[in-house]
Formats: C-alpha cells, structure tokens, sequence
C-alpha cells in the first residue's frame, strides 16, 4: 500500500507579539539558530514600565483610602451605609491590584521569548524602531530540524490496514534514489478536517538524522507498507484486467486470436493483483 504525503516537523512554531508597540530590538535574522527560552525581540518598554509605575502609584491610593475608611468606621456601628462604603474601599483597591498585574504581565510580553530550539526560517519585520499596530506585523517562524517527521494521509479504507510502529519505506522526490526506513509514530483518531474526504494523518518517523537540513518542510513522498506477503504467486499487471458483471476476465492470445478468459485474483497492490485461478505462467495477455 502506498500513500503519499510532505515532510514536517514537530517542534514548529509561528512567534507574535501579544501587543502592540514599537520594536526596539531584533536579536536574530532567517537563518540563525535560537537555543529553547532564548529571548529572539523586545518592544520599547518605557512606555509600559511608566505604565506600570503609574498603576502602582494608583494602587498606593486606593491602599491609604481603604485603610483611611477601615479607621474611620473601626468603633461605628456598621449600618447599611457604611458596610457600602467599606465594600466599595475594598473593590477600588482589589481593582487596582489587578491593573497593576496586567500592566505587569504586559512589561514581561514585551519580550519575545522562544520556546524551542531551532532554526529561524522567517522574520516578518526585520528591522528595530519600526511601529506595529498589529501583533501579526511582526511574526518569527522557527523550525527544528532535529524534529523533522512525514506526514502523511490514508483514507478510511487504507488506515484500518495500518497500525503503530508498523515499518515502512519512504521514497522523497527530492532523493528517488535513497529510499527511508522508518515506522509509523502515530495514526490521527478523527480525520482531517478541510479535506474533501475522511482521510486520517499518519506521523512516520524515518531513520536518518537532519543535522545538515537534508530533509526540509515540505518536501513531497511515497510512504510504502507491505499490509499482506505471499510466496510464489503468479501475477499480472492490474491495468489488463477487466471486469464485466461480478465476473473479472483477461483477453488471452491464443493461436493469433484473443481468447475471454474468465479469471479469479487475489492479493492486489497498486499496480499488480494475484491470480489464483484461469491462467499459467508465460500466458501472453493482451489488452
């Protein structure tokens, strides 16, 4: 059985901004390698730390008021009013412990941090003091090579044949010539969405390092599994087989004539199929 599909990579991650703002420095370019947690762009912080410092000047505010309100109502009865004055204390400050978390979280997301190890193979917006309105304006895809796996789809028919860890053979039109063993890692439970049939991803781990970016995304192949083995069969190409009713048939040539001859098939690949009953080897089939 054959089925077809494109290199990919597991380790695969499209970098963005959470907010807008100025960049202020871009620490790589496409083709560099970044180490897992290795801080890759920052935007202007100044903005963001006279922010946060405002909000924790607020939040010194709301602090003195709560606890001015705490004192003044200490030794009261505690009517209606007053429990309202004192929630209200207590929501104004709880509000502006939150706004200084968030401005908080901000500072740190302004810095874009990566968090694989890889390759950088785009860099959207390359270069420092340029405004972004936009997170997507500035996107950085990085790759690990290391992770590079086929992935593959097999309709509903062909996935019930497969299994994990079942061994395969992998031929990349990139290499024809350099066939991969491997085995499947993975058979996807629900099928792909966005296809035009129920196909189901296969993840199919080759045995060959990438070290030097040998094998890149993308790259299309024939993933090849033997499903069913027989000894010492007598076969025919698929294509002179033809089929009438519920009965199948090849012409047979015969005396300079074709000859009907009804057969019975086996085991059938791509291109071949078995036959089990009709003909004897060195039969010359005709079209």
């Amino acid at each position: 059985m054959t089925i077809s599909g494109e290199i990919d990579a597991e380790e695969h991650v499209n970098l963005r901004f959470q907010t807008a703002g100025r960049i202020s420095w871009i620490g790589v370019k496409e083709g560099d390698l970044v180490k897992k947690y290795q801080t890759i762009a920052s935007l202007d912080q100044k903005e963001l730390q006279k922010n946060l410092q405002k909000e924790l000047n607020d939040f010194m505010k709301y602090k003195y008021d709560y606890e001015q309100t705490t004192d003044t109502y200490k030794d009261q009865v505690i009517t209606d009013t007053i429990k309202r004055i004192k929630e209200k204390a207590g929501f104004d400050l709880n509000s502006s412990v939150l706004d200084v978390e968030l401005k908080d979280i901000s500072l740190k997301y302004a810095n874009l941090i990566s968090p694989i190890e890889g390759l950088v193979v785009r860099v959207d917006s390359p270069y420092a003091g340029v405004n972004i309105s936009l997170p997507t304006q500035a996107e950085f895809e990085i790759v690990n090579p290391k992770t590079v796996y086929f992935s593959a789809l097999a309709d509903q028919t062909e996935v019930i044949k497969l299994q994990e860890d079942m061994l395969g053979e992998l031929s990349l039109d990139s290499y024809p010539d350099n066939p991969l063993k491997g085995s499947i890692k993975n058979i996807a439970f629900t099928p792909k969405t966005g296809e035009s049939g129920t196909v189901y991803k296969i993840k199919f781990i080759f045995d060959d390092n990438n070290d030097i970016y040998k094998y890149k995304l993308g790259m299309t192949g024939d993933l090849s599994f033997v499903t069913n083995k027989k000894e010492n069969v007598l076969y025919l190409p698929i294509k002179f087989i033809k089929n009438e009713k519920d009965k199948k048939y090849v012409n047979l040539w015969k005396n300079k004539e074709k000859e009907k001859i009804y057969i019975e098939t086996g085991l059938e690949t791509d291109n071949l199929i078995e036959i089990t009953k009709g003909l004897s080897e060195n039969d010359t089939i005709v079209d």
